[in-house]
């Protein structure tokens, strides 16, 4: 191990005893905030540390080895022989975890997350393949246990968009903002041609007010009636709400709750997040950020990934990952491509792209 990262992980060490007997103080438990930030950051210290910890006992445990290695009893020599060779191969890999580990966290990582899906080129069969996302994605948020909050109703929307709330949302999901093309065969298709449509994705971080202010007087508020399904409130009541954010031109709305005010509040998430979202894409233009695993942008034109329903194919242009699971990941069967996704942002930033 390189002195300097070694030195960088023993006051990693120490900063791990600070942050325990701070998060011992009364005067920090009466503080949530605080005692928020801490808890994060002990939770990525003790991750580290705990890898570093092993691999300082394999160091210890490699000297020995290393003695029985040179004994003249044959056997011991020959345990010796054995030890070393599975030390030598444990430390290199607990060095590429500990390298992964101190990579830079998005301090997004750790939100919930607001995701639109939307049909796009296609006609009727791309708003098909955006309710199939959202069930696809349904599934998969289920399988981890999140909670998913609708904002506007996925029964025959053009615009499907929900909160999704759970641990480590957004750095599992946050590679999923871009077009996604399906082909296949619709049901409508009398001749069995094939067709190509697409619905595009877009993952945003839950934003909090202390992220975002916003000036109430940017705000246009229109109340109208909802239309399509919700029972007896449908056409009554003045219960759907559109925020416009006059400076930005963002427009949200949301009718999915029978209450003005809780579809207000919601309409509120998504233009928090929105308007953050925004911000983001002009921090990245002026600071020509292109790394990102030229994933995550949320530019609706790029085709990241196809779903070709014939060949029980789907494919990620963006690395070039294919797998021949079709059918299981629209149930909802995803971590294979998230964990490449991941595993590739991860090489890229090692390797100081």
């Amino acid at each position: 191990m390189e002195e300097h990262l070694k030195n960088r992980l023993l006051a990693m060490r120490d900063r791990l005893k600070v942050v325990d007997e701070l998060l011992l103080d009364a005067n920090v438990l009466s503080d949530s905030r605080q005692f928020k930030a801490l808890s994060k950051e002990r939770s990525f210290l003790d991750d580290v540390v705990s890898v570093f910890n092993r691999y300082e006992e394999n160091e210890r445990n490699y000297h020995d080895a290393l003695l029985m290695k040179d004994d003249k009893d044959e056997e011991i020599a020959a345990l010796g022989k054995s030890e070393t060779e599975r030390i030598e191969k444990e430390q290199i890999t607990l060095l590429d975890q500990i390298k992964v580990l101190l990579i830079p966290r998005d301090p997004n990582d750790d939100k919930n997350i607001v995701v639109e899906i939307r049909g796009a080129a296609g006609g009727d069969e791309a708003f098909i393949f955006a309710n199939d996302l959202f069930r696809m994605y349904t599934k998969y948020c289920e399988a981890n246990g999140w909670k998913i909050q609708m904002i506007s109703d996925a029964g025959g929307q053009s615009t499907i968009t929900f909160l999704v709330k759970g641990e480590n949302v957004y750095s599992r999901l946050k590679f999923e903002s871009g077009a996604h093309r399906v082909q296949r065969v619709p049901e409508t298709e009398a001749s069995g041609r094939i067709h190509t449509s697409t619905a595009t994705v877009l993952v945003m971080p839950e934003a909090e007010e202390v992220d975002i202010t916003i000036n109430t007087a940017d705000l246009q508020v229109d109340t109208y009636r909802s239309q399509g399904a919700g029972g007896q409130n449908v056409n009554k009541t003045e219960s759907a709400v559109r925020i416009t954010h006059l400076p930005t031109g963002i427009v949200v709305s949301c009718q999915i709750e029978k209450s003005q005010i809780q579809n207000r509040e919601l309409a509120m998430k998504m233009l928090y997040a929105k308007l953050q979202a925004h911000k983001q894409a002009e921090i990245d233009e002026k600071v020509g950020n292109e790394r990102k695993l030229k994933v995550g942008t949320g530019e609706r034109s790029e085709k990241i990934r196809t779903y070709n329903y014939p060949q029980n194919r789907v494919t990620d242009h963006r690395i070039g990952f294919t797998i021949q699971k079709l059918d299981r990941v629209m149930e909802g069967d995803l971590e294979e491509i998230l964990e490449a996704l991941n595993h590739y942002d991860q090489q890229q930033k090692l390797a100081g792209e």
